[in-house]
């Protein structure tokens, strides 16, 4: 650590939850909140007893009671050492840091007496990443970081296990939980003692809130389609592009993503965008919108750089650029702060990765007070029933969108 100024910043938001927080908590924070900092932070001050500077003030001094730090996040975030970005300045020389993702999460189940940082709620259910979950958090100290805890009282149970509040799943499903008698796969009902998963959950919940510095401006961009192509597919069942019978709901909500996303007149729009916005940021799904977006860079003589799965590009520096991101590979690990504006050029069936992918551009440090987000909606009834699910703060379902 020699040569690193040993100091940090924090802002009021992150220093009043680290006093809050304690081993078992889960940190609540909206994207861009600062999560990861005041998650080390609380490591650092609370659990190593360390000293280190901050917002200028106060001095530094060893851990008293150093333990090693283990953070489990995405393969995303490990590959991008974004990680390793948050823990300049803190001097860690006492102690050892490992970084791994949360598919490699049952390789250190073995491991006593560290401090684990969990990224992102990712233990629900009760799989193997579940499974080593509970036996890290019986012999270590820990957090979990995130932006969405959990959607119903079931995605609750392996944290509420590893607080000691039920032995295990079993005691808890006795407890609480109803299924409905006349489904053939286990249905929740309704759940029993409310209250007191209320309380459980707010004892173990600490939100981060903050009064942002930017103003969001989000605006829904209606753009056209081909109704005649879309009805070939919808009504006629019929792959347009392979001239054959489509074979399952997968393929028919593929294509008709297709007809609506790869509409010429989409890449107009976005086109007169830049007339507003020289350096824009733009999510998208598929290789064929990819294609489009290249096409018009090059046509129009705009500058283009990547992430998808294959690219991770620096943003440009010149003063008209267009960012292309594949949602899958792009919608977390990386940062923007050179641009005020960010597309979703097509949807995600993800709430949660569209939420993160909006988040790119909306971090602490960014220097403009206004940003813009313009989202590509057909009024056909894919997209609408896509952008319906996201209002809902749902995931989109292909089975409930039609029967097939």
């Amino acid at each position: 650590m020699a040569g690193v100024k040993m100091a940090i910043e924090l802002y009021e938001h992150q220093l009043a939850a680290i006093d809050k927080l304690k081993s078992g908590s889960i940190l609540v924070g909206r994207v861009g909140s600062g999560k990861s900092r005041a998650g080390l932070a609380y490591y650092y001050l609370k659990e190593c007893l360390g000293k280190v500077k901050i917002n200028g003030k106060g001095g530094h001094a060893p851990m008293r009671k150093p333990k090693d730090l283990y953070i489990i996040t995405t393969a995303r975030k490990r590959d991008t050492l974004e990680w390793e970005k948050e823990l300049v300045g803190f001097p860690l020389s006492q102690i050892e840091v490992h970084i791994d993702s949360w598919h490699n999460i049952m390789k250190y189940k073995h491991i006593k007496g560290a401090f684990f940082l969990f990224d992102e709620q990712k233990v629900i259910g009760n799989g193997p990443w579940v499974k080593s979950f509970l036996r890290i958090t019986q012999n270590n100290r820990w957090l979990i970081l995130t932006a969405t805890p959990g959607d119903t009282w079931m995605d609750y149970i392996p944290v509420f296990i590893a607080n000691g509040f039920y032995k295990n799943r079993t005691e808890f499903i006795r407890r609480h939980v109803v299924y409905n008698s006349f489904t053939k796969f286990p249905k929740v009902e309704r759940f029993l003692e409310v209250h007191r998963l209320v309380r459980l959950r707010d004892s173990i919940i600490v939100n981060m809130p903050y009064k942002k510095r930017t103003i969001a401006h989000e605006e829904i961009y209606p753009v056209p389609f081909d109704k005649e192509k879309f009805d070939k597919v919808l009504v006629g069942r019929w792959n347009i592009y392979e001239k054959r019978p489509i074979k399952n709901i997968s393929e028919m909500c593929y294509i008709l993503r297709r007809v609506v996303n790869s509409d010429p007149r989409r890449i107009d729009i976005l086109s007169m965008l830049f007339d507003k916005h020289p350096k824009i940021v733009v999510f998208y799904n598929f290789n064929y919108e990819r294609d489009l977006l290249i096409e018009m860079a090059n046509k129009n003589e705009i500058e283009l750089a990547e992430w998808n799965g294959h690219k991770h590009e620096p943003i440009p520096t010149s003063d008209k650029w267009i960012y292309i991101v594949q949602y899958t590979a792009g919608a977390e690990g990386w940062n923007c702060v050179e641009t005020d504006t960010l597309v979703l050029y097509s949807q995600s069936y993800s709430y949660k990765t569209t939420v993160q992918a909006m988040g790119r551009t909306d971090r602490l440090d960014t220097p403009y007070e206004h940003l813009y987000y313009y989202r590509f909606r057909s009024n056909s009834i894919i997209d609408l029933s896509i952008y319906r699910a996201y209002e809902n703060k749902r995931d989109f379902n292909e089975l409930r969108f039609m029967v097939f």
